[in-house]
């Protein structure tokens, strides 16, 4: 054990989507069929800030980290484990602990269609979350937008946050035995001229 904190502040996060990457590219749009396993997993994360004011403050070496928190008995209680990357002060760490099973995701996607003489295609998904906990959560859905480098979001049924060029989130809460479902429509445009 190298380093010991405790009465750090962290903030647990909920996170899904599928994979990531991009099939496509700056100059060739990828409109052929992409398989995605419609059962997400939710990914747990902690992020808590490396700061003196959060019992840090240091730089922090990469190596393995495990997190404990004390129950409603006062008990300590093992949370999850994973390796950091190294670290500066007053920097924010992000982990991922694991994966929750008592919140469930799936998503489908509900049509996708070229039009070559508008140089368009659309593409729209459904994503269900679930939440079998006893408390409610706040779920942020992670889409990627991997079919080419210009696009608009066309429909929504929750607000967004774009992340970087290809990627959206939802932040999405959930309460106890609550099913959500987020729709929206990714419209690609100025595609380039399809072949004669």
């Amino acid at each position: 054990e190298f380093i010991r904190a405790e009465g750090v502040q962290a903030v647990r996060r909920y996170i899904c989507g599928y994979g990531g990457g991009s099939p496509g590219s700056i100059t060739t749009p990828y409109l052929e069929p992409i398989i995605f396993e419609p059962k997400l997993k939710v990914a747990v994360t902690l992020e808590f800030e490396n700061k003196q004011a959060n019992k840090l403050g240091m730089p922090l070496p990469k190596g393995r980290w495990r997190f404990y928190r004390r129950d409603s008995d006062e008990q300590v209680e093992f949370t999850g484990e994973n390796e950091i990357d190294h670290t500066a002060r007053d920097e924010t760490v992000r982990v991922l602990i694991g994966h929750a099973f008592d919140l469930v995701a799936e998503t489908k996607r509900t049509n996708f269609a070229v039009n070559n003489p508008k140089r368009t295609a659309e593409e729209s998904f459904e994503i269900k979350l679930r939440n079998r906990k006893k408390e409610p959560v706040e779920i942020v859905v992670r889409e990627h937008l991997p079919r080419w480098s210009s696009w608009e979001i066309a429909a929504h049924s929750e607000q967004f946050t774009k992340k970087d060029a290809q990627t959206i989130e939802f932040v999405v809460p959930v309460k106890p035995d609550e099913e959500r479902i987020v729709t929206y429509t990714v419209r690609y445009v100025n595609l380039p001229q399809p072949p004669l």
